[in-house]
């Protein structure tokens, strides 16, 4: 069962062989599409090659790939029952557990992936104000629903005709969409840091969140934030609560249930009424495993301080990393939360050497990614990174061998 029989396979029963954000088709070519088995920090592919897994199943591996505790957890709740008449008792668990830990959570929704919760906080945030448009991000990713698909394929014009954009970090081009929105205004909705494909990330300035903040509350808007990706990565208690904002609502999903799937939306007191009126459902939102998935997720990344130790592995990859671009004459640029990392060439537009060099790192046995943002998992040990790095070395060295440096 090689990788390619099987991408032979899907292709006759599966539009392209593959689509969405998994689609190995749109990486370098060298890139596996079917994987078989994960364990801590590693995952196997079809052909049986194991990498150290620097991309954590996109985001939603933050313990590592089968961590006991989460597989007891879903076990036990899968013995007794998943998707049942109504919601186990683990949901009211699991809210007040978010509740007790997020200090701009006085209520809880669920559904199953950050485009559910990021399309539900918009939802809340009409209901309450009467209003139709949204202030975000140009560029920026919030789903795959018709008003937010980075793909026209599919949509219509009137499916965005809501949206108002502005500059990622530039206060005044956000002011600048207010204006042109006008009084229509129900929501801003924002990332914690920018992090769209194929640009370098960038943190958001003190300035700018807070500046959105007060925005919104001149605008007698709803201040989102869009958790999906950094949420339980960068602070348990919300991305911006180090910056001292706090929003009115927040989209989650990704790492909440280290890889269960599930997602949810938290709000202020203000925003409860509002988000009872809201009819806002699926077949399987209120199944029972993944939310004994995510309490034991939650639980244990406090427990171990588990922000604490990505950061440790992001520093050391970070550094490692910039230590051998220097070593083999490449000019990097290495952004984004150590956490989340990125690294990019110096006038590599064509990304040509992102993916020369990223094929050469699976070569050697390490899975990152040429033009996505990666992520680090408390699994990542000293030890893992270090051998993620002997991987990275080799590679810089064949990139060095081909493109001779800058």
């Amino acid at each position: 069962m090689s990788d390619a029989s099987l991408r032979e396979r899907a292709a006759k029963v599966v539009p392209g062989g593959m689509y969405g954000h998994l689609n190995a088709a749109i990486f370098a070519p060298a890139y596996p599409q079917f994987f078989v088995r994960g364990d801590g920090c590693r995952q196997w592919d079809a052909d049986g090659r194991e990498y150290v897994d620097l991309m954590c199943s996109w985001g939603p591996v933050v313990l590592g790939h089968r961590h006991p505790a989460v597989e007891a957890a879903a076990a036990a709740q899968r013995a007794e029952g998943d998707c049942l008449n109504g919601p186990g008792p683990v949901m009211v668990e699991l809210a007040e557990l978010m509740v007790d830990m997020i200090p701009s959570a006085d209520w809880v929704m669920f559904s199953k992936n950050g485009t559910d919760a990021t399309t539900q906080a918009l939802m809340v945030a009409r209901a309450a104000t009467g209003r139709s448009k949204v202030l975000v991000a140009h560029g920026a990713y919030h789903g795959a629903d018709p008003w937010c698909t980075p793909s026209p394929a599919g949509t219509t014009a009137s499916d965005r005709a809501d949206l108002v954009e502005f500059t990622y970090n530039d206060l005044a081009s956000a002011e600048a969409a207010a204006a042109e929105a006008g009084p229509d205004i129900a929501a801003i909705i924002v990332t914690p840091f920018k992090h769209d494909s194929f640009e370098d990330q960038e943190p958001a300035g003190p300035a700018f969140a807070r500046g959105l903040r007060a925005l919104a509350d001149r605008l007698g808007a709803a201040l989102v934030i869009d958790d999906v990706r950094a949420g339980f990565r960068l602070d348990l208690r919300g991305s911006w609560e180090p910056l001292g904002v706090r929003p009115d609502l927040t989209a989650w999903s990704k790492a909440m249930a280290n890889g269960y799937a599930i997602a949810a939306v938290t709000g202020v007191d203000a925003l409860r009424g509002p988000a009872q009126t809201l009819y806002s459902t699926g077949s399987f939102w209120f199944s029972a495993v993944p939310m004994a998935a995510a309490k034991a997720t939650i639980e244990t990344l406090r427990d171990i301080d588990g922000p604490a130790l990505m950061e440790r592995a992001g520093t050391r990859l970070r550094d490692g990393l910039a230590a051998q671009a220097a070593a083999h004459g490449f000019t990097v640029a290495q952004t984004g939360p150590v956490q989340i990392p990125w690294l990019s060439f110096a006038g590599d537009t064509t990304l040509e050497k992102a993916m020369y060099w990223s094929e050469a790192c699976l070569a050697e046995g390490v899975y990152l990614h040429p033009w996505h943002n990666w992520f680090l998992s408390a699994a990542h040990t000293d030890a893992d990174i270090d051998r993620a790095l002997r991987g990275t070395d080799a590679a810089f060295a064949r990139l060095r061998a081909k493109f001779g440096g800058d």
